[in-house]
């Protein structure tokens, strides 16, 4: 791994950023200690509780459901404890972290046991494993600031600082940085799991990456396998494979940002399809692992007519050599041959930290719009011409006006990782495609879904309505979760959820998860089922 954009990391400096960032690493604890919990077992919040109905939604308002009781936990000792009564009294569990999940996953009716991690949130170092620990419940805001004002080094992770670290590194975890250095878990050293055995009684088991560790399979299950699905993560150790001293990527100084807005007057279909395919093209020529546009991270995102505008914005760490070049030829490449002029056009330069933390960014929505639907695929190369039709037929449609298409550029470092070598089938894309719904009231619901719903079934017309691997198509991001791929009315292409999610690695995660969860404990709409 390059390590332009930062300096090298001693081993007394990680000792010394412990010191340091002391204050950031103690805060979860001093909170927890003056709870309830510290004296016992996770608070229990049941119904009727004055806590019940500010805890119960996560971040999409869309879904709430209501479980017996709510338990939040500061502890591994906690969760065990958590878990075991769950278990006796035969309730269903959910574990929420950041409450990100854009699907019922945590909020189903069956659910009756909602497990928030929200309150273990320490980021630090660890020596006895000479790596990072992250607690589930930390945000990546918080994962970023203490581990860039401790030691000067990140993960590759996503650009909404309030998503829960849990769920995200579970999933695969990728953001600004992805095409630098690869998806979160590709450093990923180790995880501490609270697992349900054929006794019923629930333990804590640290699994790693070391060839001889006995519960190796359980680290891979959780190096993309998604939330959710095998038990309870309590910590992740986080250290990149052959990172000596330096143990994570560097923290950028500063990273440049180019935002251009179209206005969607100057669109037709023709131009519309050249920004989708230029966009696409200039992927697919420019996403090798190493290359040096692979330290570029684009996102094209056009919104429905009635939404006005089609924005192109790209970052970098700024002291990449020959960026600003970078930047010009691609936001031209985007725009080639097209004609259009820009009615916004900025290029500016920020600190890392700024640009990673700022609060709201990348949510979908503010304190209004708390209600979305989001459905998502990989593309190996650019969309077809008949997609491109479909896109442009749902784009101009009477309805759909609350709605948008993104493309997020992906690839590079993430392609340098075989296929088998993490839960991650998916490891010679270039693009990740998101197709969304954004509203406000509840009246609202049915519109939004229909548009968001037909739009996907129509790009995806020719494969059953799904993303099923082709050569432009390879299924989907467990994180992006959308249940519709486990519904025979919106995917009938015989291919199941699971293997869009997880191609030819889902029978090895059937075989984990028979092993460490022979109960099933641990299930949801999408869940893995026991091989």
């Amino acid at each position: 791994m390059s390590n332009s954009g930062g300096g090298h990391v001693s081993r007394r400096a990680l000792i010394a950023g412990a010191v340091a960032a002391g204050g950031l690493m103690g805060q979860g604890r001093a909170v927890a200690a003056a709870g309830p919990a510290a004296q016992g077992g996770a608070v229990r919040i049941a119904p009727g509780d004055v806590r019940y109905e500010n805890l119960l939604r996560g971040n999409n308002f869309r879904f709430a459901g209501q479980p017996d009781e709510i338990r939040v936990a500061t502890s591994a000792d906690q969760v065990v404890r958590a878990v075991d009564e769950a278990v006796r009294a035969g309730r269903r569990i959910a574990v929420r972290s950041g409450g990100h999940c854009f699907e019922n996953l945590t909020a189903a009716p069956e659910v009756r046991t909602l497990l928030d991690l929200s309150g273990m949130n320490d980021v630090g170092y660890d020596a006895r494993r000479n790596a990072f620990s992250v607690q589930p419940g930390a945000t990546l805001g918080q994962v970023y600031r203490t581990l860039c004002a401790g030691w000067g080094v990140t993960i590759p992770g996503g650009g909404c600082p309030e998503v829960g670290a849990g769920g995200h590194i579970a999933g695969g975890g990728y953001g600004p940085l992805s095409r630098r250095y690869g998806a979160v878990v590709d450093h990923l050293y180790g995880v501490e799991v609270v697992v349900v055995g054929k006794d019923g009684r629930a333990r804590v088991v640290v699994a790693t990456r070391e060839p001889g560790d006995p519960h190796r399979e359980l680290w891979w299950a959780h190096t993309g396998g998604g939330g959710g699905n095998f038990g309870v993560v309590t910590k992740y150790w986080l250290r990149s494979p052959d990172a000596g001293e330096r143990l994570l990527p560097p923290v950028p100084r500063n990273m440049v940002q180019h935002v251009v807005f179209w206005d969607w007057g100057q669109l037709t279909e023709e131009k519309l399809s050249g920004l989708l395919r230029n966009f696409g093209t200039w992927h697919e020529r420019n996403s090798a692992p190493g290359a040096p546009q692979a330290g570029l991270y684009g996102i094209l995102e056009v919104k429905h007519q009635a939404g006005g505008v089609a924005m192109l914005a790209v970052q970098a760490d700024a002291d990449l050599p020959g960026v600003d070049a970078m930047v010009t030829e691609f936001v031209g490449a985007v725009s080639a041959g097209l004609g259009l002029t820009p009615v916004y056009d900025l290029r500016k330069t920020m600190p890392w930290l700024h640009r990673m933390t700022w609060p709201g960014t990348g949510e979908p929505g503010d304190v209004l719009t708390r209600r979305y639907k989001i459905k998502a695929a990989y593309l190996r190369r650019s969309f077809a011409p008949k997609q491109l039709n479909a896109l442009w037929r749902n784009l101009t449609s009477p309805s759909g006006g609350a709605g948008s298409v993104l493309l997020i550029g992906y690839g590079g470092q993430a392609n340098a990782v075989k296929p088998q070598d993490t839960a991650i089938a998916q490891r010679d894309v270039v693009m990740k495609a998101v197709y969304q719904s954004v509203w406000i009231e509840e009246h609202e619901d049915a519109a939004n879904l229909a548009w968001v719903r037909e739009l996907y079934r129509d790009v995806y017309a020719d494969t059953g309505g799904v993303p099923v691997p082709n050569d432009v198509n390879d299924g989907s991001y467990i994180n992006y979760a959308d249940a519709d791929l486990a519904d025979p009315a919106w995917n009938t292409s015989g291919v199941s959820a699971q293997r869009l999610y997880y191609k030819d690695n889902y029978p090895r995660l059937q075989r984990i998860k028979a092993r460490w969860d022979p109960r099933n404990v641990f299930t949801h709409s999408l869940a893995i089922e026991p091989g």
